[in-house]
This record gives structure tokens, sequence and C-alpha cells, in this order.
């Protein structure tokens, strides 16, 4: 392996800080979490049972990141594109996971399952006692008192993706990521923060092939019949707002609030676009993208809404690094480039706008329709701490799939609270640190 360059040590002792667990981070970590308030992980969190096992270099960590993204973004093409499997190509493994993870009680007595947070799945799955070819961590469905399976005749049988019938038990089929998973329906207790669940659909894994499946499960909240939001209406309203920290945050710690109450009165809003099609996803309009105070000419074609194609531009807690279509990414990094005197570029992995001296850059806004959000320094750029290296963490959508999205990536939204007001059909952000 190329050892990185020196300029990189003081990252790479930065980065060796927040990947393991400090002294005192213990009483973090074992902090309850309070009301409908749930404490939200990074998958590298010195709280997260998911960190690597060893460091990597700040070089070899931004590749690592951006290989997964590649893997998130085949996935968010496959729902756009209806494909029932969209296979990966890579020289190395890819493990798929999303970034941010929350803890949940299962069943009765309760399991405690870090369980990825994913703004773009509907069903929430586990992994059960049985399972071939899941990771260790697995839910003991036969030791709880509350747990059932459900049969071929319910009507959450109809709304899971390729629904099958093993006796009278229904099970599904779906992939995610570069994977496939095989679940029985089931349903059983699941608590969130303080609020027990009672009769919770989801699906208890039970064969999982491939390196995506998220360790300790999913948790969807997505918009589809099978989500969160669509299983606790009474209860959440559909409604919910997350914080994400800065990845600099040595704990990157930060929260999910369910319900209305509690979220912020100062927030701007833009409305939430129906899809019926993808009815998981939160698709928003983009109208154009300002570098510093100039508007880039972006066509109109490359952020309009198209629900028969799927294009158009979503939030999505899962993919790191924003990603824009070709002529939408090309207008806005030329004119980043532009402002950016007197520095040569070069690339590191699939970022082709990085700097080797310290640079200024310009903020970023992105425009939609009722709402302008800017985007300070630390939400588009990636950079060592000695700030040898800095790169614009944006990026073209992959050109060998359905390249139709635009995604505002967590990195583009953390230190907001984003909040996801379904009824009101709007989304809300708003500028707020998060740990």
């Amino acid at each position: 392996m190329k050892t990185p360059p020196p300029s990189l040590l003081s990252y790479i002792l930065l980065a060796l800080m927040c990947l393991y667990p400090s002294q005192g981070s213990d009483h973090i970590c074992e902090s309850p979490d309070h009301g409908s308030t749930l404490q939200v992980m990074h998958v590298y969190s010195p709280c997260s049972p998911f960190r690597p096992a060893k460091s990597l270099s700040w070089e070899d960590m931004v590749l690592d990141i951006a290989a997964k993204d590649e893997a998130r973004l085949l996935y968010l093409s496959g729902l756009v594109a209806a494909k029932s499997v969209v296979p990966i190509a890579s020289g190395r493994q890819t493990i798929q996971s999303p970034t941010y993870i929350v803890r949940a009680k299962i069943g009765t007595p309760a399991r405690t399952m870090f369980m990825a947070m994913d703004t773009s799945s509907d069903a929430a799955w586990i992994p059960c006692t049985g399972c071939i070819g899941c990771p260790p961590s697995l839910f003991a469905s036969a030791k709880s008192t509350t747990y059932k399976s459900l049969g071929c005749q319910t009507a959450q049988c109809k709304q899971v993706p390729n629904p099958s019938c093993v006796g009278t038990a229904c099970s599904f089929n779906l992939t995610y990521g570069s994977s496939s998973i095989a679940a029985a329906l089931s349903q059983d207790t699941i608590t969130l923060a303080t609020d027990p669940i009672p009769n919770y659909s989801f699906g208890c894994i039970q064969k999982a092939v491939g390196s995506s499946v998220p360790p300790q499960g999913l948790l969807g909240l997505g918009r589809g019949p099978m989500s969160l939001l669509s299983q606790t209406q009474n209860l959440y309203k559909s409604t919910f707002s997350y914080c994400l920290p800065n990845f600099k945050s040595l704990n990157f710690s930060g929260s999910l609030r369910l319900g209305p109450v509690g979220q912020p009165l100062r927030i701007k809003y833009t409305p939430l676009l129906k899809n019926p099609r993808r009815s998981s996803l939160y698709y928003v309009n983009m109208i154009g993208i300002r570098v510093g105070r100039k508007i880039v000419d972006i066509p109109p074609s490359a952020l309009a809404f198209n629900p028969i194609t799927g294009a158009g531009t979503i939030f999505d807690s899962g993919t790191v690094f924003a990603r824009l279509v070709q002529p939408a990414y090309i207008a806005v990094r030329d004119e980043f480039r532009r402002r950016i005197k007197g520095a040569t570029v070069s690339s590191l992995g699939g970022f082709d706008t990085c700097y080797s001296v310290p640079i200024a850059a310009p903020p970023i806004t992105l425009l939609f329709t009722g709402m302008n959000v800017t985007l300070p320094p630390d939400n588009i750029l990636i950079h060592s701490s000695a700030g040898s290296i800095t790169c614009l963490a944006m990026a073209a959508a992959p050109d060998n799939v359905n390249s139709v999205l635009n995604v505002i990536a967590n990195m583009q939204q953390q230190n907001h609270r984003v909040l996801f007001d379904v009824p009101n059909s709007r989304l809300g952000v708003a500028r707020e640190l998060c740990t």
C-alpha cells in the first residue's frame, strides 16, 4: 500500500483520536435516549460497535467513503429505475452500510440493536437467529414473548417488495446496495427512546448474500406504507427531524427527533414533491445553485422533477458526498475553480477538484422553491488537518447507471436541523450546532 505523504500525518493522528474511544467517552455512549429523541451516531463514532478495527490513512479513508458512496448511488439509481438487482463492479469489497445509526430495543425482553437510519428505505429489517450470511449480532425472535410471524393474507404482505408464501407465512425479498435479503414478515414491540411501539411490522432476515447489509438491521424513514412514519402515524404524526454532527466532532453524536413536539419554529421550508413510482424518496424542487454570488448556468432539464424517469433532487441520509447530474456538477465545479486563484488542481479518487495549498473557498448556496441553503466550508470541503490537501466534496453522478438524481448528501446536511413534515408536504432546513 502506498505510504501517505508526511503532510497527512497530523490528520492521521486526528483520525486515530476520532475513530477510537477516548477516556471519558463511556458516559456519552451510555447516556439514555429521552422522550421521543434518539441519539444519532456516526458508524465511525467511539460509541458505534461498527467502527473500523484498524485505522486508515486520511487518503484511504476518503477513498473508502467514496467507494461506499458509489454503491449507495447505484442502489438509489436502482430505486429510480425500478430495477430488481443492481450489480456492483469493484476491485475491493464494498460495504454499503448507511452512515448513521440509532439505538432501538426489539422484543420482550428487549434486545438493543444499533440500526441504520435510512431516509430512502421503508421496511425495517433485523438479522434474526438462524440467518445464513448475517453478521453475528442476531435477534432471538423465539425468545421474545411478543414476537409473531405474519400470514400471507395480511395487508402488510401486499406492501413488502416481492412477497411470497411459505405455507401460510409471508416472506419477502429485496436488494440493498450489492446485497440480496430474504426475510420473514414479522411483528414485535420496538421501543424508540422511551416510546414502546407494539405490533411493529418488519422483516426478520433469514438469509443475506453480499456485504451491504447493516450489521444490526435498518430502520426505514422513507414515506412508503411500511415505513416508520406510516406505522406510527397516530404517535408521531408522520413528522421527524434529525441533526447530523460534523465529521470532525469527537463523539460524532447528533439527534433524531420523532413527532411534531419540540421541532424548530423558525425554519425555512420547501415543498416535498410526490413521486408515486418512487414513494419512499424525499424529492424537492432545486431551482439553481449559487457559487459565491453567481448563480451558475445549469440547463433546466438537469434539475427538473420528472416522476416518470425519476429525475430530480432528493435529500438522503445515507449518501456522504453530494452528487449532481453531470451538467449541474460541471457548472458548479468550473465556477468553484475559477474563484480559487493561482492554485493547481489535482484529483483524489473520484474527486477532481483538489488543492495542495490552503484555499479560501466560496460558499455554495442551494436554491430551492421557497428556501435557500448556504453551505459553509465545512459542508463542502474535505481536507487534512494541516490543510495540505483540500477537495471539493461533490462529484458527478456515476455515468454508468441511470444518472438522473441530484442527491443532497449527509455531509451537506451536517450541522443543520432537517425537518420532514409529511402531513404538510414540506421539508425544512435550519442551521444548528448538532453536537
